[in-house]
């Protein structure tokens, strides 16, 4: 017998309008960044500096959008988990668009040392396909540690660092008690 739509689990709909708001917030995130990068390689900036004050001007419009809208975060953070987890991240992300932003740079710079503007395009299409790689895991690291919901306890979350006071067998047995 077919369901009926209104009886189907709202989990996988949950899901999908999480993927696709970090999706859209990926995308501004990515577009920020990759005017940064394109505009600070055109105006002689290496690629390292480029991809580094590129990647602070996508992370900040990325962080917002993650937490608040895709995962529907708000009020206190947990900085153990969050912050500090993103900032691990993004340093994975970072180190990552630099390496492959560099390796396309020097390559091209032997074999098209005489066209800037070309030069400019092919690098900045690098910095994109990095960051299409790491779409994936990015995400997949943000929804199971930065951003999970269902890790720290609501009690614990209200003391501050609830970092420290991970759900385990031994809280669960003080907290029936």
């Amino acid at each position: 017998m077919p369901r009926h739509p209104t009886t189907a689990s709202p989990r996988p709909a949950r899901f999908v309008v999480k993927v696709t708001r970090y999706a859209i917030g990926s995308v501004v995130a990515l577009l920020t960044s990759v005017i940064a990068f394109a505009l600070l390689l055109d105006a002689g900036a290496g690629t390292t500096a480029a991809s580094i004050l590129a990647f602070i001007a996508g992370a900040l419009p990325n962080w917002i959008l993650n937490r608040r809208w895709a995962w529907e975060r708000t009020g206190e953070m947990d900085v153990a988990r969050e912050v500090v987890g993103y900032a691990l991240i993004s340093l994975i992300a970072l180190g990552a668009s630099s390496a492959g932003t560099g390796w396309a740079d020097a390559y091209l710079r032997g074999h098209l040392a005489h066209d800037h503007t070309l030069r400019v395009l092919l690098v900045t299409l690098a910095y994109v396909l990095v960051q299409g790689v790491l779409f994936v895991a990015k995400f997949i690291a943000y929804d199971a540690i930065v951003f999970s919901a269902g890790r720290v306890r609501p009690a614990a979350r209200r003391g501050g660092w609830s970092a420290a006071r991970l759900r385990s067998p031994e809280l669960e047995s003080d907290a029936s008690a």
